[in-house]
């Protein structure tokens, strides 16, 4: 008779079964000195993050929620620039958890602010219409900070965006982790 002991009963989540056995074998195939580049990737994007994340285009008449969203905005950016411009979707993954855990460990504080998740639906929705991103980008930045259809806030949030992406291009090339 036929031995069935080494047969497997998918789980109630097999596509997140699959997806983890892969995820894990992939990594398991990146060279060290590729996951090192990616963690020092996303620990110096939390960095710059940190550095400038209340000091640029920020005056004395910036309010606390306009902050909270900037967070976001620039949150969004490194997530959709790592995903889009590294070398692959491992490598950005490494990046995006090394982003966050420098965030966590660094300022618990902004790290919180940085997971809405509701906003970054918003984010996604702009970003993947691939006409205009930018623009759209900006002007879901005004619809967030209360200020929808406000031309001051939506260059705002077209100018943080744009400012993001080139500073995270030039972190992923630095280390030569584009594509």
């Amino acid at each position: 008779m036929f031995d069935d002991s080494d047969i497997k009963i998918v789980g109630d989540k097999p596509s997140e079964t699959v997806k983890k056995h892969i995820g894990d074998y992939t990594f398991a195939l990146l060279p060290k000195e590729l996951v090192e580049a990616a963690n020092t990737l996303g620990k110096n994007l939390a960095d710059i993050f940190l550095k400038n994340i209340d000091s640029v285009f920020v005056d004395d008449n910036t309010d606390s929620q306009m902050l909270v969203q900037r967070r976001l905005l620039l949150s969004f950016t490194v997530n959709a620039v790592l995903d889009e411009h590294c070398i692959n979707d491992t490598v950005s993954g490494i990046a995006v958890k090394s982003f966050l855990d420098t965030l966590a460990k660094k300022s618990p504080l902004i790290y919180e602010s940085c997971n809405d998740t509701g906003a970054f639906s918003f984010y996604y929705l702009a970003y993947r219409r691939r006409t205009d991103v930018e623009r759209r980008i900006g002007q879901t930045f005004a619809m967030l900070c209360a200020h929808d259809g406000d031309p001051i806030y939506q260059e705002l949030g077209e100018a943080l965006y744009c400012w993001f992406v080139s500073v995270v291009k030039n972190e992923i090339a630095k280390l030569n982790l584009n594509k």
